[in-house]
């Protein structure tokens, strides 16, 4: 019965730091060093691209510089821009943001791949 007891106290610790750790924001400037890591990171946005006729249909919201020179990018392809209620590259344009989500090594840039506007909250 400890045993089950003690299984179960770890289960829910180690649960809750994982969530605690999701919940960690950071700086565009960090974000390279989480790859792979579930996080928020936090910034102005500096830059939106569209790139509409590009294959699926990329739109970058770059945080902490210019698009190709950003620290961060948040990116939504095409298919998934339906989800927003405005096009994305308006709605966030100058804005201070928080992404959160899984943080990918994607063309040499660190990225969230946004799938919903849950993931982007605006400060």
């Amino acid at each position: 019965m400890r045993i089950i007891y003690f299984s179960f106290l770890m289960g829910a610790l180690f649960g809750f730091l994982s969530i605690a750790q999701a919940q960690q924001s950071i700086a565009p400037p960090q974000a390279a060093n989480f790859i792979g890591r579930e996080m928020t990171v936090c910034g102005p946005v500096s830059r939106t691209y569209y790139a509409r006729d590009a294959d699926r249909q990329p739109t970058t919201l770059s945080l902490g510089g210019t698009f190709l020179n950003q620290y961060f990018a948040a990116l939504i392809w095409g298919a998934n821009r339906g989800e927003f209620k405005k096009p994305p590259e308006s709605l966030y344009a100058g804005k201070q943001i928080c992404v959160t989500g899984t943080i990918e090594a994607y063309g040499g840039s660190p990225v969230i791949m946004v799938v919903s506007p849950k993931q982007i909250e605006v400060k």
